[in-house]
């Protein structure tokens, strides 16, 4: 019961924003925080994409290896590994069990477990990457390789409004549970319950978008009206906001450290 406890605490919709608000601002002194954006876009472009095309299991594991020591490095949030193994259990489960459902064998384990671990190499080497930068340093990394003002500052925002939207949907939840009526009895396996929560968790999504759509209006005039959209696209406005941007030793250091493990990887 304490341990039950403990769990649920961990997963109240107060911890879940102070989870989301120190990922996105609380590592920033981290090794990989340190680094310029654009070496870790480079960096997660070649772990994001290698792997689906790498089908020895030693690399595979080799790379996983790397990825959980730049997970711990990079001082990833527990509940988003919790998530990650969540799901990746969740995706490998259901397709063990469609696969026998099918009349497959247990010889379906072993390509079912490559699978995994490339996604989680995969996802791994996102979380790191992304959990490294805050909200403003990617804006401003997607921003210098060129990519449209509107959207880096659209990414910005999005990480800013989440742990909001997350408080705002428990509201409408909450709501909703107040006004509605609780099935008496949980039923069999606790479907009644199961089918009642779902149909509010559903509900909920429509007084949110409504929510989200008026403070997106809101938020749209209110830059238009200080000139944002011109200064997204002005040469001198983006040199002055990038001007601190710039590849160091440390991102020389650590592109050439990851090929050298890479390639130790394919030799040996």
């Amino acid at each position: 019961m304490e341990f039950t406890r403990k769990f649920t605490d961990k997963l109240s919709v107060e911890q879940v924003k102070i989870e989301l608000l120190n990922t996105a601002y609380g590592n920033g002194h981290t090794f990989l925080a340190q680094l310029d954006p654009r070496t870790l876009f480079i960096w997660y472009t070649f772990f994001g994409i290698v792997p689906w095309f790498i089908h020895q299991e030693s690399i595979l594991i080799g790379m996983f290896i790397f990825m959980v020591i730049t997970t711990i490095t990079a001082k990833v949030s527990p509940l988003i590994i919790f998530i990650l193994c969540l799901g990746l259990l969740g995706q490998g489960g259901y397709m063990l069990i469609v696969a026998m459902f099918f009349g497959g064998d247990w010889s379906i384990l072993l390509p079912l477990l490559v699978l995994t671990l490339k996604l989680s190499v995969i996802s791994l080497a996102s979380i790191s990457v992304f959990c490294s930068m805050t909200p403003e340093k990617l804006s401003n990394g997607l921003l210098k390789i060129g990519v449209p003002g509107q959207v880096s500052f659209s990414i910005a925002y999005g990480y800013r409004m989440l742990p909001t939207l997350i408080e705002e949907y428990h509201h409408v939840f909450q709501s909703f549970r107040l006004r509605g009526k609780a099935p008496n009895k949980h039923g069999f396996l606790y479907i009644r319950s199961i089918i009642y929560f779902g149909k509010i968790a559903v509900l909920s999504f429509y007084p949110l978008l409504l929510s989200t759509s008026k403070r997106a209006r809101t938020t749209v005039e209110a830059l238009e009206t200080k000139g944002s959209f011109y200064g997204f696209n002005h040469p001198q406005v983006k040199k002055l906001k990038l001007i601190d941007m710039k590849f160091g030793r440390k991102d020389i250091y650590f592109l050439i450290g990851s090929c050298f493990y890479v390639i130790l990887l394919f030799t040996i």
